[in-house]
């Protein structure tokens, strides 16, 4: 770079930054600007032609000036013009300003791309280096159209100086990324490839960021990199630290450069030239070799580069599966990394050893650190450690070892944080299903389960207990048993009562014997915890009642006086009023015999495989299941369905003589269909009828959108349903990517065959949003449930959303549905909190007309603050308290977050409750944001 001449101090920039420094307040400020600004104003208008370090200054102080929150609204052409001059000073200032300050609409462009190209094509490194500076700092869509096609020929010509080779790679990355339909590599792959073999360290190192982002996206192309990546990772790990002085870094060679390597080769499977697996396979087992070496330097610089290559390596193994020695010797040496004084180190090992614990070359190897993650677990002060600890305790489980970890779990729970509770319960729920041998082990399990975290245990958990006690005849005694001793503490919790009430009510018969069970004294422990319980489990309690007259008739006149008292037949909720009035007369007309009818003992439930424990067994290791994918699963039938299931409810369950404890929110989506001669729900239950064998839908290709606009401010819940197939989804968003799973549930007790799903983003949405799916299986049981998971990428703002079409056939008819997913932009919002002050400062630096959009609308839903304020949030922005000077209005405000630019948006609504309408502002610094969420909010309230 030219050196700085001492006449380019401009010593006018420096006083006024001082005076600027000096001032005692705001107020001073403003001032002291707006007098700069009309000193500059009349400098740009005078008769006078300036000079070009005067027109450098006066540019520099207007930079300033915005940097200080101030619009400037001139001197853009002056910025211009200094992009002609052939002082580098002068061209870097310019270039600096239009990256700053000019926006791809501005009527500038023309004359900033011409200036450009005139750089582009001089041959002066410098200047094409600020050229193509300036192209990726834009980054528009209109600078890919003009440069798209230039910068992959100066990136591979042979007489390009290094310096522009990397400027170009990076240039070339950041117009894909932007606008990837408009960089086509072409002719130029296998030039860009081989600059993988280029002598500059800082060439190879920009390229490979710009080869590994066009792998991703077409890996067939680019193939032939893997083994040039492979040679240069070799030469790299086997040179000492004193080869590549220049690329050095605290002893350890190129770590970001072989960092970068590494992660390309992650792009693709196994090398399949032995030659060039032979090689990497050395390059790996060099670099764990290296992580045994005595450390170099004791500065954590070094530590930090040498493991960085090591995890990005074991990573690699990890990826390729397929080497027993290298996964046994990565996870030894994640296992040393377990004890290490380092708080990030110890995540990182027990993040890595989750995934290296699904292979069936290391998952023994991983079990032999039990003790280490269980000491983990119960000692380690940061909550995230100890949930990779809990994660990796699940990865690891087997049947040899279930119950030493599902009591280690059972252990922590009691002192476990809050955020993971739900999780932790979910976990042990499974494994105690997954690896029981004995089955009063399992009900000990679920019942201490319950006792310790019952506020976090799902209807599906006890919902579960409740079908196995029932299918297996060798634990109805001992279940009863041990959930009428739980019954007896002080404390007891309701979801304890549930399953008390339940197999009490029915296998109370076979701890009657016992006179410290006996009918009566079951009836009163259950009775004594009625008053404490909500509406549901009261209901199941009356039930239960109903179900002791049958079994034990010496109960009959105690239960019916509590039946018979006003608390019950005139209760404010027509539920139990209902019950109670019923069973008071079915006790008192029916006859033994048509009461034993009534009042039958469940039928046993069919036997089914679970779907998590399906998903489990398609792992390679006998416990591998990802931390995503748990978390997926957690609220994978309530979420789902829940809305309409009220739970096992014993008198109206026997009285149809087919039914489940709520199949449609089993925990583990075992679902049973009902015998044929089953007689239909009763008015008074709210189980919905999911097995009926209901006619086939007619073939559809509209699309349909009935459900798109309740996912607005919602990411769970149901999507679609008819008679014959019910599509849940739940969906979470980081920045600009988003996960969304979607649960198919066939409602039929018939098979669908050919079961196919296509997602597709109709016209331009294929160049603003980037969608990934994996295929379902073809056949879905019925009754069975299947989960498709979708990552999406926002590449830009959009405003359609992408299509899910579903293909199956029923009965030999071929069922046709295609459906609008609920992808919006506001899905992409990052909350942003601001005071009064900045929020209203912001509100007027957005004061273009196309930045706003307004709309004055009736109110659709009653206006309910609370439903309000639960909507904003729903939304995705941070809901600002105390900033509007009318109480009665909502402002938000947020950062809409895609891969190629921030959107900034501040939301303004103005409820009137008298005349029942609604004023809804927007202003986002993207116009075509604003007219979209104006759209789609107008119809939310």
């Amino acid at each position: 770079m030219p050196a700085v001449s001492k006449g380019d101090g401009m010593r006018g920039l420096a006083v006024f930054i001082s005076d600027i420094r000096n001032c005692k307040s705001k107020e001073a400020e403003i001032k002291r600007i707006n007098k700069e600004l009309a000193n500059i104003r009349s400098k740009f208008k005078g008769d006078k032609a300036l000079d070009g370090y005067s027109k450098k200054k006066y540019v520099c102080k207007l930079l300033f000036i915005f940097l200080l929150g101030h619009d400037i609204d001139f001197g853009h052409m002056e910025a211009v013009n200094l992009l002609s001059s052939n002082k580098y000073t002068e061209k870097q200032i310019g270039y600096l300003f239009i990256s700053v300050l000019v926006n791809s609409n501005s009527e500038l462009i023309r004359l900033i791309n011409n200036a450009i190209k005139n750089d582009l094509s001089s041959r002066n490194p410098t200047f094409m280096c600020l050229a193509l500076h300036c192209i990726a700092n834009v980054g528009s869509r209109e600078m890919a159209e003009a440069f798209a096609s230039e910068i992959p020929r100066i990136l591979v010509a042979g007489d390009t100086m290094d310096s522009v080779k990397q400027s170009a790679a990076l240039c070339l990355l950041r117009l894909y990324k932007t606008s990837p339909d408009l960089v086509l590599m072409g002719e130029w792959t296998s030039r860009v490839v081989h600059l993988l073999n280029d002598q500059h360290m800082g060439v190879v190192t920009a390229a490979i960021s710009l080869i590994t982002c066009l792998s991703q996206k077409n890996p067939d192309e680019f193939k032939t990199c893997v083994s040039l990546a492979v040679s240069r990772l070799s030469r790299i790990v086997s040179s000492a630290s004193t080869d590549l002085q220049d690329y050095t870094y605290y002893f350890v060679p190129a770590p970001w450069l072989s960092c970068k390597l590494l992660r390309l080769l992650q792009c693709y499977p196994p090398p399949e030239d032995g030659a060039v697996k032979g090689r990497l396979v050395e390059c790996l087992e060099t670099i764990l070799n290296k992580a045994q070496e005595p450390p170099k330097s004791k500065k954590v610089q070094h530590s930090n580069a040498k493991n960085a290559i090591l995890f990005e390596a074991i990573s690699l193994i990890i990826h390729y599966d397929s080497e027993p020695n290298l996964l046994v010797r990565a996870c030894n040496q994640l296992g040393q990394f377990l004890q290490h004084r380092e708080t990030n180190l110890r995540y990182l090992a027990l993040e890595s050893m989750c995934t290296l614990a699904s292979s069936e070359f290391s998952h023994e190897a991983v079990k032999t650190h039990i003790e280490t993650v269980i000491n983990a677990l119960k000692t380690e002060r940061d909550v995230s450690v100890r949930q990779r600890a809990a994660d990796l305790l699940y990865a690891m489980c087997d049947r040899s070892n279930a119950k030493q970890i599902v009591a280690e779990m059972l252990s922590y729970l009691e002192t476990a944080d809050y955020s993971i509770r739900e999780e932790m319960v979910l976990k042990v729920a499974i494994l105690a299903e997954k690896y029981a041998v004995d089955y009063s082990w399992y009900v000990d399990t679920i019942l201490n389960l319950i006792r310790i975290a019952g506020d976090y245990v799902s209807e599906e958990v006890w919902y579960r207990v409740i079908q196995i006690v029932i299918n297996r005849d060798d634990v109805q005694g001992y279940a009863a048993k041990t959930v009428f001793e739980a019954l007896q503490a002080p404390a007891c919790h309701e979801n304890m009562v549930k399953v008390g009430g339940y197999i009490l009510g029915e296998f109370g018969n076979l701890i009657a014997g016992d006179p410290r069970s006996s009918p009566l004294v079951q009836f009163n422990l259950l009775h004594s915890k009625f008053h404490l319980c909500s509406v549901p489990t009261r209901a199941l309690l009356l039930s239960a009642y109903i179900k002791f007259i049958n079994l034990f008739p010496e109960t009959k006149a105690t239960i019916q006086e509590v039946l018979r008292c006003d608390s019950q037949i005139r209760n404010s909720d027509v539920e139990l009023q209902q019950r109670a009035v019923e069973y008071l007369k079915l006790s008192s007309i029916a006859s033994t015999d048509v009461l034993a009818t009534v009042l039958e003992e469940m039928p046993p439930f069919p036997e089914r495989e679970s779907s998590i424990l399906a998903k489990l067994k398609k792992k390679k290791g006998p416990g591998a299941i990802s931390v995503t994918e748990l978390e997926d699963s957690k609220r994978e039938g309530g979420e789902l369905n829940g809305g309409s299931d009220r739970g096992p409810d014993t008198a109206a369950m026997s009285a149809s003589n087919a039914s489940t404890p709520s199949p449609s929110a089993d925990l583990l989506g075992i679902r049973s269909a009902a015998p044929i001669n089953a007689a239909p729900a009763g008015a008074g239950s709210l189980l919905v009828d999911v097995f009926s064998e209901a006619g086939p839908a007619a073939p559809s290709t509209a699309v349909n959108d009935d459900g798109f606009l309740r996912f607005v401010c919602k990411n769970n819940g149901v999507l679609f349903e008819n008679q014959l197939l019910q599509i849940g989804i739940k969906s979470e968003y980081r920045q600009n990517l988003g996960r969304m799973y979607l649960f198919y549930g066939n409602k039929t007790s018939v098979q669908f065959a050919s079961f196919t799903t296509n997602v597709s983003c109709p016209g331009e949405l294929q160049l603003n949003l980037n969608v990934q799916t994996k295929q379902v299986e073809p056949l879905v049981e019925g009754g069975a449930q299947i989960q498709q998971v979708l990552n999406i990428e926002c590449l830009t703002d959009f405003s359609d959303a992408p299509l899910l079409n579903i293909k199956f056939r029923y009965g030999g008819a071929l069922q046709n549905l295609t459906l609008k997913l609920p992808v919006t932009i506001n899905k992409f919002f990052q909350p942003t909190e601001m005071a009064s002050h900045d929020f209203f400062q912001r509100w007027k630096q957005l004061s273009q007309p196309q930045q706003e959009a307004q709309k004055i609308f009736k109110a659709n839903h009653s206006m309910d603050t609370e439903v309000l304020k639960a909507k904003l949030l729903g939304l995705g922005t941070a809901l600002l308290d105390n900033v509007d000077p009318n109480p009665e209005n909502f402002v938000c405000a947020g950062v809409i977050q895609t891969k190629s630019q921030q959107v900034g948006c501040l939301l303004r609504l103005e409820p009137n409750a008298q005349a029942q309408m609604y004023r809804l502002t927007l202003r986002c610094s993207k116009d075509s944001v604003s007219q979209r969420l104006c759209e789609l909010l107008a119809q939310q309230f």
